[in-house]
């Protein structure tokens, strides 16, 4: 007797559902017996340790922030990372109290932006064993995008402007700063040119360079289990990264333990050392927009 597909599920009737029409559920593949590792996991390169800190918007000394190459749909979207190489079940206590702090302040430093109306904060991990989390801005007003869908739409709507974009994230690393750490993200520069060489590249040259696709939250390299990553273990020309040695050992840092024990104010970073600050309204540094929705 054949089996009878599954029905549509209801979701799909929700207006927050980005898609229409004659819709079918996909035949689920037979589970496999061992799963493929994930970047950072056995052999396999871990693109977050290899990353250098000026591919990211703010840093810290145990944390670092860093947003897509370019602009998507949503008026910003960001990745908390920790600097050591960990899950999010294997951070030490430490890690693990400084990871709530830092992702309040870090919510309410995107939710400070013009036209956000709610930071979604989500964690899912199949493609990475490095701990990343990200934060989905949803834009004011559109009701259409509340909920589960977000990361989706994200791929769907048009990009925002590189100008604007630019200018979130400068907004969100000032902000971070303001507890400690180092911004680098930098708002749009003024092109301070004469008209005549606005002229230089002709409309047909410009129409003929092609347009490059916006990689979004679901497209993410992080976020996309790949099926032939066993493959990948026999290739000899793959670099290894080198483990991380409080991971291996479970110890804590020395710097994080002399933060964690009240470190005096000739520390480089204390970023993540200002718990103090997190219980109230305090934490929001002045001259900065906040808006409680």
């Amino acid at each position: 007797m054949p089996d009878t597909p599954p029905s549509v599920p209801d979701f799909t009737q929700w207006p927050s559902f980005p898609f229409e029409g004659d819709l079918r559920v996909k035949q689920l593949d037979e589970p496999v017996p061992f799963e493929p590792p994930r970047r950072g996991e056995a052999d396999r390169e871990c693109t977050a340790c290899n990353a250098p800190d000026e591919a990211y918007i703010w840093v810290g000394e145990r944390w670092r922030v860093r947003a897509m190459d370019r602009p998507t749909g949503l008026p910003m979207v960001l990745i908390l990372e920790s600097r050591s190489h960990l899950d999010l079940g294997d951070l030490p206590n430490l890690l693990a109290a400084e990871l709530g702090v830092m992702t309040v302040r870090l919510e309410r430093a995107v939710r400070s932006l013009d036209g956000v109306a709610r930071v979604h904060v989500n964690r899912w991990g199949d493609g990475s064993a490095h701990l990343h989390l990200w934060f989905l801005a949803r834009p004011y007003g559109r009701l259409q995008l509340r909920g589960t869908f977000l990361s989706l739409w994200d791929s769907i709507l048009p990009p925002i402007s590189e100008d604007q974009w630019r200018e979130n994230l400068a907004l969100v690393a000032a902000w971070l700063a303001e507890f400690g750490g180092r911004p680098l993200a930098e708002p749009p520069r003024i092109q301070w040119q004469a008209p005549s060489s606005l002229s230089s590249t002709s409309p047909a040259n410009a129409a003929e360079e092609p347009e490059e696709e916006s990689l979004s939250v679901i497209e993410a390299a992080d976020e996309i289990p790949e099926s032939d990553a066993a493959a990948d273990l026999s290739d000899p020309s793959a670099d290894p990264s080198e483990p991380d040695p409080a991971a291996q050992t479970g110890e804590t840092p020395a710097s994080e333990s002399r933060s964690a024990s009240g470190g005096g104010p000739g520390n480089a970073s204390d970023d993540e050392d200002e718990d103090e600050r997190e219980d109230g309204p305090e934490d929001r540094p002045g001259g900065a927009r906040t808006r409680e929705v």
